[in-house]
């Protein structure tokens, strides 16, 4: 049946590829082969497929050689455009970080400069109390002395008429009348000295007053230059950690409560009140201001408290690529649509591993699918994650601080190349961990 299949076959193609023989001659026999019409066509085909193979095969190199180069140029231009961003953020951020420091210097040297004149205001008002005291002294005095200067010129024109009256046989009482009104006119000269004494020492009084009040008004208006530039100083401190705080869907106030309840430890010894009989005590407009300027000064401090116990750092702080982001998204293993629960850092192998904020280490070690791993716990119900590591170096309950090294990147679990899985969770629940480093990019 199949030779019969095969010599109809050989029949039909004879016309177009007749019998061919190929003859194989040597020294002392010739020998030939047949190449029927079958076969040949059958070589026919067999060239032509694998010339079609070879055309096929060099277009897809070609092809995907040219598509490599593509995506290398375009992986190249993307790096160069994030080292370019990453320079520029981190010279934001110093350049922040310069003005930070120098607005603390500035604070600290006008709180001296405030402590320093509140200082010398007292001294200033204890002075003028005391002069106000001796300005009253004198008064005093000026007015006995001027009353006995008026008794005294009254005795005299009295002693005066009496002498004037008496006759000559009087002359004993003649010469103590006499007496009697030199010593009276000694007193009133004396008198009238130190009238005149008091008198300067009253003028000389009024104008160190005068000097003092003054130099009082200079007080109060450079103490209240002084307080202005404080109070802007803290405004524009804050104004960017309320902004960074509401660009993470997170309330300031309520934050700020939250740590102030967490930080509310008082104390000390008891003392009872020693009440003044002269009424209550009220603080003058300086004193509230400053009383103000201290309770901003405790807001930004736990604004700054807040901060570091919230995930605003960034886990890395070499040159890095954004590889994949948060949500749904295709697995580059598996090739199916699945959440992807936190962002995708790429860098060099063993780059450093930063805790994003203050927190518990509550997992440390292998864990399927993100290899080596850790799990910090943090305030406010918040969990960060770092998957795929090359090397943990801390240990589960042990406590870190924003900044610390935590981990060098790798390529372990179910990874396709060297990245860093990061992960941020709110009372269990996966967020997008780049809200929070986006709303700190231009604070830290």
């Amino acid at each position: 049946m199949t030779g019969r299949i095969l010599h109809r076959i050989d029949t039909a193609l004879e016309r177009f590829l007749p019998e061919q023989r190929l003859f194989l001659r040597s020294e002392h026999s010739t020998r030939f082969m047949r190449l029927s019409p079958t076969a040949q066509a059958a070589g026919l085909a067999g060239g032509a497929l694998v010339v079609a193979w070879a055309m096929l095969a060099t277009s897809f190199l070609l092809i995907d050689q040219v598509g490599s180069g593509n995506l290398r140029d375009q992986a190249k231009r993307d790096q160069a455009l994030y080292d370019t961003r990453l320079n520029a953020l981190a010279a934001e951020r110093d350049a922040h970080a310069a003005e930070v420091r120098a607005t603390r210097e500035r604070f600290e040297v006008a709180m001296a400069e405030v402590s320093r004149m509140q200082s010398v205001l007292l001294d200033s008002e204890e002075r003028r109390r005391e002069l106000e005291t001796g300005m009253n002294v004198l008064t005093d005095t000026l007015r006995t002395s001027m009353a006995e200067r008026d008794a005294a010129r009254t005795r005299n024109r009295e002693l005066a008429a009496a002498l004037e009256g008496d006759t000559p046989r009087d002359g004993p009482r003649a010469a103590d009348v006499q007496d009697t009104l030199a010593f009276l006119t000694a007193a009133l000269d004396e008198t009238a000295a130190e009238r005149d004494t008091a008198a300067a020492d009253a003028t000389a009084a009024y104008k160190l007053a005068e000097a003092l009040a003054y130099e009082h008004e200079l007080m109060a208006e450079r103490n209240d230059q002084i307080f202005a530039s404080l109070e802007e100083a803290l405004t524009v401190s804050v104004e960017p950690l309320d902004k960074m705080f509401a660009a993470a869907g997170l309330s300031a106030d309520d934050m700020i409560e939250r740590v102030r309840q967490g930080y509310s430890g008082v104390g000390g010894p008891l003392t009872p009140i020693a009440i003044s009989s002269k009424g209550d005590y009220d603080p003058s407009p300086e004193e509230l201001r400053a009383r103000a300027l201290l309770e901003r000064m405790d807001e930004l401090n736990l604004y700054r408290i807040a901060a570091e116990k919230l995930p605003f750092a960034q886990p890395l702080r070499a040159a890095y690529r954004y590889t994949s982001p948060f949500g749904k998204r295709r697995h580059p293993i598996t090739g199916a649509y699945s959440m992807h629960e936190g962002a995708d850092f790429a860098a060099a192998y063993g780059t450093p591993i930063h805790a994003t904020a203050d927190g518990v280490v509550t997992r440390a070690g292998w864990v399927s699918g993100y290899g080596r791993f850790v799990e910090i716990r943090h305030e406010f119900g918040l969990v960060t994650r770092y998957g795929h590591m090359a090397k943990i170096r801390v240990k589960k309950g042990q406590r870190v601080s924003r900044g610390d090294r935590i981990g060098d990147m790798g390529n372990s679990g179910r990874s396709t190349g060297t990245h860093l899985h990061y992960e941020v969770r709110v009372d269990g629940k996966p967020v997008n961990p780049m809200t929070y480093i986006k709303a700190a990019r231009d604070v830290f």
